[in-house]
């Protein structure tokens, strides 16, 4: 079955049908991965957007469920150049096809991937509609897609109730954004008992908890939207409790101390970003999926500094705060795709919290 990808700008992108047959209108961000693509579709900052993979050939590994970041898929849209129809992978249990008809989740593939990459670089981050109606009318369509805006999100993706990850360390509250599995993974594999609570958790609750921790995950959308959001975590950062922040979460943090963020003109999504820790110099390779940035010239230096810097574009990749227990970064070292450089923030995380580099 034919499908179509058409953009904001005009744009028509003709390809075959995958997953779902249904007509969606998202956001259309690309992604530079080229393995992990399950990873990509269970991760909740995706929510809002239909991916693109930039790499070519896309699901030759099949599905694992043990891999998934979370319970589903949360992209709204699936868009490659090419989908494997016949898996090579003794983990296997499905390919990209039976998930995305699973979860109703409708794709394109057969299209150029490169062009429409070069096209969202060089206009910014659009819009789109994936279609399967021969018959859409652009002049009534594209109005549609100038007029959407991805809406609450976080409210979406976010857990519904507190779950506890037994350990024998310290005890960690994990608000959820839209958390991917291997935050908390990467906190209970040091010990850490780890509860994770619903976004929209008062800060009271956390704090009557006594955690020993508090870890803010990732997630998708604006963060200038979680205003009630923001107002939590402002009480939170009054505490001394030691806090690590992640994505959405880091974003979140720097509204909340009086900080701005923007949207970037296409975002870093993929798992080769390079970022630079102003400490010590060193460069860690990692992975990314974010379309806001917290804006340099916005923050105060009493309250934080950089701690790190995409090596690319210079953006704000980490904040250390000031007379805090507070680091904040706006890449994923828990990875899940991507490369492991960075991990050991978490023991850094640990051992702000008390223990050591070996917790």
């Amino acid at each position: 079955m034919k499908a179509f990808l058409i953009l904001e700008d005009g744009t028509v992108y003709e390809g075959i049908s995958i997953g779902s047959a249904r007509e969606v209108i998202s956001e259309i961000v690309f992604n530079t991965s080229m393995t992990g693509y399950l990873e990509v579709l269970t991760d909740p900052s995706y929510a809002g957007q239909a991916v693109v993979m930039t790499y070519p050939l896309i699901g030759n590994y099949g599905i694992c469920r043990k891999d998934m970041e979370s319970l589903k898929i949360w992209p709204d849209g699936y868009i490659v150049r090419e989908l494997s129809r016949m898996p090579s992978n003794f983990r296997s249990e499905a390919s990209i096809q039976d998930m995305l008809e699973e979860y109703d989740i409708p794709g394109i593939a057969g299209i150029d991937t490169r062009a429409l990459t070069k096209r969202l670089r060089e206009k910014g981050t659009m819009n789109g509609m994936i279609t399967t109606n021969q018959n859409y009318d652009i002049e009534q369509i594209i109005p549609q897609l100038k007029k959407y805006s991805p809406k609450g999100v976080v409210a979406k993706v976010t857990c519904h109730e507190k779950t506890v990850l037994k350990g024998n360390g310290y005890k960690v509250a994990l608000l959820d954004f839209g958390t991917k599995n291997n935050i908390a993974r990467s906190l209970n594999e040091r010990g850490c008992e780890v509860t994770i609570y619903p976004a929209f958790t008062k800060a009271e609750d956390i704090i009557a908890s006594h955690p020993d921790g508090i870890m803010l995950s990732n997630g998708p959308g604006d963060p200038k939207e979680c205003v009630s959001i923001i107002e939590e975590i402002k009480k939170l950062y009054e505490t001394e409790i030691p806090i690590f922040a992640i994505c959405l979460g880091h974003q979140l943090m720097a509204l909340a101390t009086g900080a701005d963020t923007h949207k970037m003109k296409y975002g870093h999504r993929g798992g080769n970003h390079p970022v630079k820790d102003l400490r010590t110099g060193r460069v860690y390779i990692s992975s990314q999926n974010h379309g806001y940035v917290v804006d340099t010239d916005t923050i105060h230096p009493d309250i934080a500094e950089v701690g790190f810097i995409n090596v690319n574009d210079k953006t704000v990749e980490g904040l250390r705060y000031e007379n805090k227990k507070i680091f904040t970064v706006q890449f994923h070292p828990e990875a899940c795709p991507g490369p492991k450089d960075s991990n050991l923030l978490f023991d850094e995380f640990i051992q702000m919290m008390g223990g050591s580099n070996n917790a």
